[in-house]
């Protein structure tokens, strides 16, 4: 007959298991780490196009007050927040005049592509109230509210390009119609777009447009969801609540998709810190991808820096993840690797590499400087 095992040696292995667990826990850089890397990873950028209105030519040309750019600018506008340099000002500040304020598609485009360099100009314009700031932006917004079309949202990426613009309006003119119309149009493609909406559910995460609703399937059967497209949701509805007012009768709807989002993320997450492009098909195109990680690390820290998500179930997530990138993806020049190019699911942009060049670098430095600004936040 076995002997019962003494309480001090099962506390042995306990002891062993909470060492393991405390040793493999990892700890964010010093504010100033942070920070160094954000700036090198900038000024790499800034000279790489000294011209903030120079044309972009990839497989054509382009104006560089397209979306790509925008979220780039969200992101140095972030940066100037915490690091209140002159030179981020004046850069934002020569991108808008050299576009003499103006959206690409002019004021009657209704594609939110085309708004999302509205976001940095209304931004602007509350540093510094000249009216040519915002005038193109909110006639644009202005023709949209005032028509009954709902559906122009089609695609999820839509969200994070034009949501913070509607929610900017509605503060700076204290008028809730724009955020009735962003409403209408954010509903009609989380219930409507695809046939039943892009948003399911059952998983809370959301296909990026009606290509990739059921029956679609990934390689191992499971659903497509894009990690850089679920990442879009995630900056826009944090970029949304930051400045929606709670007695908004949406808000609520917001939030908990806000945090249902962060939850779906938390297990797809890798062992190296990074999230692959297919958040349920690891085995698609995996690898580490730099623009994705960056916005779930930026919405997981504004969640905790806004008292909205549980320190102790979001803060080593993003702590691996933004290690990750810092150490993986930032070149000694600032140049960011492992950046899917543009697209809109897994087998977009390929192959990422340390290495590889996007067709475009902008967007993914926007995305990692939004994310870097809010753990820098988290240093307090």
């Amino acid at each position: 007959m076995n002997k019962p095992i003494s309480g001090k040696f099962l506390i042995l292995p306990i002891l062993f298991v909470c060492f393991i667990l405390q040793s493999s826990a990892q700890t964010l850089p010093k504010k100033k780490q942070i920070l160094k890397q954000m700036r090198l990873t900038n000024q790499y950028f800034m000279d790489k196009w000294p011209d903030a209105g120079k044309i972009i030519v990839t497989n054509k040309a382009r104006p560089s007050n397209i979306w790509t750019r925008g979220v780039y600018y969200e992101g140095l506008m972030a940066l100037h927040a915490i690091d209140k340099k002159k030179a981020y000002y004046d850069y934002a500040v020569q991108w808008g005049e050299k576009h003499n304020w103006g959206l690409a598609g002019t004021v009657k485009t209704r594609h939110a592509d085309n708004h999302t360099a509205g976001q940095t100009y209304i931004d602007l314009y509350l540093m510094d109230k000249q009216p040519e700031r915002i005038k193109d932006i909110k006639e644009s917004i202005d023709l949209m509210v005032k028509s009954e079309k709902n559906d122009d949202w089609w695609w999820i990426d839509a969200f994070q390009m034009a949501m913070p613009v509607f929610t900017r309006l509605g503060v700076l003119y204290n008028d809730n119609t724009y955020f009735d119309k962003m409403y209408d149009l954010y509903s009609y493609t989380k219930h409507k777009h695809g046939g039943n909406g892009l948003y399911n559910q059952a998983d809370k995460l959301w296909w990026r447009d009606k290509d990739f609703v059921a029956p679609y399937k990934e390689p191992n059967g499971e659903d497509c969801y894009w990690s850089r497209g679920n990442g879009w949701v995630v900056a826009a509805l944090a970029r949304t609540l930051e400045m929606l007012p709670k007695s908004d009768p949406h808000y609520n709807e917001y939030l908990q998709d806000y945090k249902d989002l962060m939850a779906a993320v938390l297990p797809v997450q890798r062992s190296d810190g990074f999230w692959n492009v297919s958040l349920h098909d690891p085995n698609h195109f995996g690898g580490k991808e730099t623009t994705g990680t960056a916005l779930f690390v930026y919405g997981m820290a504004w969640g905790i820096n806004h008292g909205i998500l549980d320190k102790a179930t979001y803060l080593q997530p993003l702590t691996r993840g933004w290690n990750a990138m810092a150490k993986e993806s930032v070149h000694p020049n600032g140049f960011l690797g492992y950046v899917q190019g543009t697209g809109k699911e897994p087998k977009d942009g390929q192959p990422v590499t340390y290495t590889s060049k996007p067709d475009f670098e902008d967007y993914g430095l926007g995305c990692f400087l939004l994310a870097g600004t809010e753990v820098y936040k988290l240093k307090k």
